[in-house]
């Protein structure tokens, strides 16, 4: 066994003090629907429904133990990470300072605060994350503090990997494979270096944050220049020069890209047929078996559903992507007849399984035609070639904008 190794075992057992291994289910839909065995590590249902907090519980146990006077913790989160430090510095009765963006949901500041209680101090700083990491450094360093990185430390990467001790115990062994999200690479870091060449690792990310595959491709981490924020807890500009010293040696093949409005059929899914929330870096692991069937097919495999932070407020939003993607809504700019009648014949073109979903027009005087924003919902994606076809022989001119990224931000 690997010095690493002992480490996660015992951070996994200093942790049984704090709160109860995360559950290994058998998710029956899945396995039926894939042929395999397949687990679901439920990291969603851990106290503070992350993995997050267990680093954070390693990394304060650590420096306690080394230097029982520090006093104060600080880290810079707008979500999981700042939920995890706010959680162990109740427990371990310390002072914990979590600066956070002004633009971070109420909904994310108020859990963190019920976590923390009265152990925590929350600074809304900038609008952007740079910003508030840079304050939160600066801050640490005014006062002495000790910063809590939420992925590139030694000590959080040995606590994130008590995630595959607890698999292994559970299971009675490793599976045949893993799959879990990858943003900073602290899990993913912890779990392969726990896990070795025992088990297959699939690590995937979103594309709109697909920082370990740009690392791969670049032998070392670059910062993407754009990232999406929609998979929140894995869109990472860059990933950890620690964590990726352990994922360096990966064949890029195993690191795998989502959409993320692929992502939001998943966490749809997950949610009416298995009771099941998780936000959208929860899913990842779990949409991923969408590209594996061949692979895994007879085979034992465990995803890691890394986090169930998810605000229902945003639910609208995942539907109307899920929607997008699964093919079965599309929105059009439609040049319409400024004449009576003109919508009687539109509407007359739509069958018996469709529906306007939205409908916005915009009639210019001394004009003959006017503009028309339209979405359209349907049961099935192939209802929408016969719709085309009746388009284009009344000669509506249009354009599908479903797809159009700039468009789609602006009128969707």
């Amino acid at each position: 066994m690997t010095e690493f190794q002992e480490n996660a075992r015992a951070a996994e057992a200093a942790m049984r003090a704090v709160f109860e291994p995360t559950p290994l289910q058998r998710n029956d839909h899945l396995s039926e629907r894939y042929g395999a065995e397949i687990l679901l590590k439920r990291e969603d249902l851990s106290p503070v429904r992350s993995y997050k907090l267990r680093g954070a519980f390693n990394a304060m146990r650590k420096v306690l133990a080394a230097r029982p006077d520090t006093a104060t913790f600080v880290c810079a989160s707008a979500g999981n990470h700042a939920q995890g430090v706010a959680y162990m510095c109740r427990h371990f009765g310390v002072k914990g300072v979590i600066f956070m963006p002004v633009t971070t949901p109420q909904q994310k500041i108020g859990k963190t605060e019920k976590f923390g209680g009265d152990a925590v101090a929350i600074r809304l700083t900038g609008d952007y994350f740079d910003d508030t990491l840079a304050a939160a450094q600066a801050y640490c360093a005014q006062v002495g503090g000790h910063f809590l990185s939420p992925f590139d430390d030694e000590d959080v990467i040995e606590g994130q990997a008590s995630v595959a001790v607890e698999i292994e115990a559970q299971l009675g062994g490793m599976p045949d494979r893993l799959i879990l999200p990858v943003g900073g690479g602290g899990l993913s870091a912890g779990v392969r270096s726990y896990v070795g060449a025992r088990a297959a690792l699939t690590l995937v990310e979103p594309a709109g944050g697909a920082c370990l595959g740009a690392a791969l491709a670049a032998g070392e981490p670059v910062r993407l220049r754009h990232v999406n924020t929609f998979a929140d807890g894995a869109a990472v500009a860059q990933i950890g020069a620690r964590t990726f010293a352990r994922l360096a040696d990966m064949e890029p093949s195993a690191a795998m890209v989502i959409e993320e409005d692929r992502l939001c059929t998943t966490m749809l899914e997950m949610l009416n047929i298995e009771g099941i929330v998780l936000e959208p870096a929860g899913a990842l692991a779990v949409d991923a078996l969408k590209d594996m069937a061949d692979v895994i097919r007879g085979k034992t495999v465990v995803c890691v559903t890394s986090g169930g932070n998810f605000d229902f407020e945003r639910l609208p939003e995942v539907k109307e992507r899920a929607q997008r993607f699964s093919g079965v809504k599309k929105y059009f700019i439609l040049r319409m007849p400024q004449r009576p009648g003109a919508l009687r014949e539109f509407l007359e073109i739509l069958g018996p399984e469709d529906d306007i979903a939205r409908f916005e027009y915009l009639k210019k005087s001394a004009r003959n035609f006017g503009s028309v924003l339209i979405g359209i919902e349907t049961t099935r994606p192939e209802n929408f070639a016969p719709i085309l076809t009746r388009l284009d022989a009344a000669g509506f001119e249009y354009r599908d904008i479903t797809r159009d990224e700039v468009l789609a931000e602006f009128l969707i």
